[in-house]
């Protein structure tokens, strides 16, 4: 898989492999999912625990999804597919925002990432989650969340918070 390298300014300026831009700790472009359905009691989030087979991160709570595009491909072209190759179904996405964030893995990798939000508005009819992606998945009201991030962060990736913070402000 080929990541787009970018700089602090989200400029392209190259490409490299996904496990070596993640090794090097080189910036690229990335984007985290958020599918979020209201309900009379507020916001309700889409989340995943991510697989215990990733290469990094596993077993943690998360957003809807998240990826890399391809070069030549729209962060929302490339959230759709993910989307539907994550969890078995599609809806339109629109841009949150957008945040910068580095963080050190196990493993000794590093996440160095332009991280594009993006919110999709509904509950889908099925959901088909991708087992190789996903070891489970459930809703949660933005408030339970938003107290399960402040008393047990370990539970959930380090890029989640700060995209939570995007979506919220949106």
């Amino acid at each position: 898989i080929i990541v787009i390298l970018v700089d602090q300014y989200d400029n392209v300026i190259g490409s490299a492999e996904k496990m070596s831009a993640h090794i090097q700790g080189l910036c690229h472009r990335a984007f985290s999912v958020f599918i979020v359905h209201a309900t009379p009691q507020g916001w309700m989030l889409l989340l995943q625990q991510r697989a215990w087979s990733k290469y990094h991160s596993q077993g943690l709570w998360t957003n809807t999804c998240c990826s890399h595009p391809s070069p030549n491909e729209s962060i929302i072209v490339a959230a759709e597919r993910r989307l539907q190759e994550e969890f078995g179904f599609s809806l339109p996405l629109q841009s949150a925002g957008v945040f910068h964030y580095s963080a050190n893995l196990e493993d000794n990798l590093i996440e160095n990432e332009i991280d594009h939000v993006l919110v999709g508005y509904g509950k889908p009819e099925q959901i088909k989650p991708n087992p190789e992606e996903i070891a489970d998945y459930r809703w949660w009201s933005l408030e339970e969340l938003q107290l399960a991030l402040k008393h047990t962060p370990q539970q959930f990736t380090v890029w989640l918070k700060p995209a939570l913070d995007i979506l919220v402000k949106a």
